[in-house]
């Protein structure tokens, strides 16, 4: 029986081919699209979030200290919740600063962003404070002013000279020193007597700007009132002319307080005749150093006096002084006085 012809093997089945569906390749596109506008974006999204507003909801003082790095002030702002993340606040230093800030006190707004701290730190806009040094003080209790704000640093060395520092406001910024602000009210000083000597009113009996400064001092602490200033360096200028003594009370105190203190009593006879080149009423002429720190008014006055004939002056009770031209009419103005205070006790 004849065999059948061999049958071909079977051919292989035929590999299934794999088409993705149609909305898996729109995933992927959506996807890849999505990490592109992101990659494209994260630039932006950092600088924006250096300008958008930080966490303060109201103004905070934040004190940065001599000598602390950029770094380190990230780090405190945020320690103070006046930034959200230090690392930001740094990455606004270094852009928009170059990691430069100053040591200060500032006064953060509300809102503040870290672009709007960096930028105000870089610039120095601290806060300004001022020191006033009021006409008539002494130097002592000018240092003592001085020791006693805790927004100044360092000491002083010395206290200045009597009558060498200027009465006046001084802007000044947390963390300078006592010292600087000394420095400054010499110069002031020194620029103010130089600039009212120079129109001095001519034929006076003072010989320098310094004798300018020693009689204004007196007539600082003579007198507050504005009216008077230039009529008692008048009534000084007649009595030194005449080879008078001064003869004035704020110079026997000084000479016994040297200026550290008040004198909490009445003067007494004994006091006026204290051995000091000081007291006027013992020692001739113009004394050797001033006796305060007197103010551009009294300095005026002394270089453009009142003229007038008085050599007397006495308090009249109300603040303020009567003038009188010859002894006599002094003593009816003491007399005066004594009366007034007799009046106001009984009164009391």
């Amino acid at each position: 029986m004849p065999l059948p012809p061999p049958q071909p093997p079977p051919e292989p089945p035929a590999k299934e081919s794999f088409a993705p569906p149609l909305r898996y390749l729109h995933c992927l596109a959506w996807a890849a699209s999505a990490l592109f506008l992101i990659a494209l974006a994260a630039p932006f999204l950092g600088m924006a979030a250096l300008f958008a507003p930080g966490p303060l909801t109201q103004q905070k003082t934040v004190i940065v200290a001599h000598g602390t790095t950029a770094a380190d002030i990230a780090a405190q702002l945020e320690k103070q919740n006046a930034v959200y993340l230090a690392p930001l606040f740094h990455v606004a230093a270094r852009l928009l600063a170059n990691d430069s800030l100053k040591a200060g006190e500032y006064a953060l707004p509300a809102r503040a962003s870290p672009a709007d701290i960096a930028t105000m730190m870089h610039e120095g806009r601290s806060v300004v404070r001022l020191f006033t040094a009021a006409e008539g003080l002494t130097s002592s209790e000018i240092a003592q002013l001085l020791n006693d704000d805790p927004a100044l640093t360092g000491t002083i060395a010395a206290t200045p000279a009597e009558g060498s520092l200027l009465p006046e406001t001084y802007r000044y910024s947390y963390g300078d020193s006592r010292a600087g602000i000394i420095t400054r009210m010499q110069k002031a000083m020194r620029e103010k007597i130089n600039e009212i000597w120079a129109s001095r009113e001519s034929g006076l009996p003072i010989k320098s700007p310094q004798e300018a400064v020693v009689l204004a001092s007196i007539v600082e602490k003579e007198t507050s009132k504005p009216t008077e200033r230039a009529r008692i360096a008048g009534v000084f200028y007649n009595r030194l002319r005449l080879n008078m003594r001064l003869q004035s009370d704020p110079t026997v105190i000084y000479a016994i307080t040297q200026g550290k203190q008040t004198l909490d009593r009445p003067l007494t006879h004994d006091d006026l005749a204290v051995a000091s080149p000081l007291n006027t009423y013992a020692s001739d002429g113009i004394p050797p150093q001033p006796i305060c720190n007197p103010g551009r008014a009294s300095l005026q006055a002394v270089t453009h006096p009142e003229h007038n004939d008085f050599l007397y002056f006495v308090a009249d009770g109300t603040g303020g002084h009567a003038f009188a031209p010859d002894l006599a009419t002094q003593n009816a103005n003491i007399n005066r006085w004594h009366q007034a205070q007799k009046k106001a006790e009984t009164h009391q």
